[in-house]
């Protein structure tokens, strides 16, 4: 028997007490849209709205009348990007996670991330396998990093 969270077979961890909202950060439109399909298979997780870039996404934040408890953020967005949206978010709503999602595997861009108040660096190429294990973790309230980056030196 599958684990409720599972997609594909994966075992995905026990599911949160209570309906767990996250807020997408992405300038790219179909990868958004792609992304919340995949968190929508999960009946414990809430997509509770959407921004282009680091400023929607802070007007978003101010709007959205239940608090999320996640932004997953594009690290490349024009405006205002994912470091300094992370780094702005942890100042005027300290409790929300944020995870990052890149494309960019060297070593410095996941510092930036973490030094700007990050919970995690995902890379986008392995999000369909770690995506709800880093949220889990994260939620949980530890720091998911790929694993990929951990076992590579470079960068």
């Amino acid at each position: 028997m599958k684990h409720p969270l599972s997609i594909s077979g994966r075992e995905r961890p026990e599911p949160p007490e209570c309906l767990y909202r996250v807020v997408l950060a992405d300038d790219d439109g179909f990868y958004r849209l792609v992304l919340k399909g995949i968190l929508e298979t999960s009946r414990y997780l809430e997509v509770a709205g959407e921004a282009g870039d680091g400023f929607q996404l802070l007007s978003l934040l101010g709007s959205i009348p239940t608090a999320p408890h996640m932004a997953i953020v594009d690290i490349s967005m024009p405006k205002l990007g994912g470091i300094g949206a992370t780094s702005k978010i942890k100042t005027g709503y300290p409790q929300l996670k944020v995870l990052i999602m890149s494309i960019h595997t060297e070593k410095g861009y996941v510092r930036e991330a973490l030094s700007a108040g990050a919970d995690g660096y995902i890379l986008k190429e392995g999000a369909d396998g770690e995506l709800f294990l880093a949220i889990e973790k994260i939620r949980r309230g530890g720091i998911y990093i790929s694993p990929a980056l951990m076992r590579d030196e470079g960068g």
